[in-house]
């Protein structure tokens, strides 16, 4: 396919709610969050002085991040924890066989899906993550056992996030199907997909590698605290 401009990655949270997630914004002018109930990002264009939406913002959520260049807080806040990513992406479909049967997870699925999140990173999914993008799963036994999906969103790429499988069941390449699926339901919407990751969680790196996803590009997200 094509490849769009890619310049939107540069700052994806922004343009996240910019050009596709205006609807789950809080716009603070040249800094703009998630709504705490759907992400606990946020971030910030033109070098702009971040402090006063960070304290309005504190007051509605007590731990979030500004993805991108380091913010400056209000003078009373502790100083941001700096952790470092990897943006990962991937123009070509993947042809990984589809062993396992996939379900589209829905409003009904939710409980499953908050269960199986809160074992890997509660801090990163809220109540509306979910309401975000497309999610899917695969069940065993009545249990979600893995799960993937959509998150951020801009006019041409959507992320992949909360790929996650339950301790019991690693090692059974559940993840490699639901990022095939994932990844091919965003490009059968015209879009590329993307991905974050840690920089230290080495194994989902080279599994993403193996997938066909490319380093784009490192990048900082600062833990602020009230």
């Amino acid at each position: 396919m094509n490849s769009p401009d890619e310049r939107p990655l540069d700052n994806p949270v922004w343009y996240a709610l910019t050009e596709h997630q205006f609807n789950e914004a809080i716009d603070y002018g040249n800094v703009k969050f998630y709504h705490p109930d759907y992400a606990p990002f946020g971030a910030f264009i033109n070098h702009q002085d971040t402090s006063a939406a960070i304290e309005k913002h504190a007051r509605l959520i007590r731990d979030f991040f500004i993805v991108g260049e380091k913010p400056r807080l209000p003078m009373h806040f502790k100083s941001p924890k700096q952790y470092i990513g990897l943006q990962m992406i991937n123009y070509n479909r993947i042809n990984h066989p589809i062993t396992e049967g996939i379900t589209e997870l829905t409003d009904s699925h939710y409980d499953d899906l908050i269960r199986l999140i809160k074992l890997v990173y509660p801090e990163y999914f809220k109540s509306k993550t979910q309401q975000l993008g497309q999610y899917y799963g695969i069940y065993k036994n009545g249990e979600l056992v893995a799960a993937a999906g959509e998150r951020m969103q801009t006019r041409n790429f959507i992320e992949i996030s909360a790929v996650i499988t339950h301790p019991h069941h690693t090692g059974k390449g559940f993840a490699k199907q639901l990022i095939a699926h994932t990844a091919e339901h965003i490009f059968n919407k015209g879009k590329v997909p993307f991905l974050h990751v840690d920089e230290t969680n080495t194994n989902a790196i080279q599994l993403y590698l193996k997938m066909g996803f490319t380093i784009r590009r490192r990048f900082s997200f600062w833990k602020i605290s009230v």
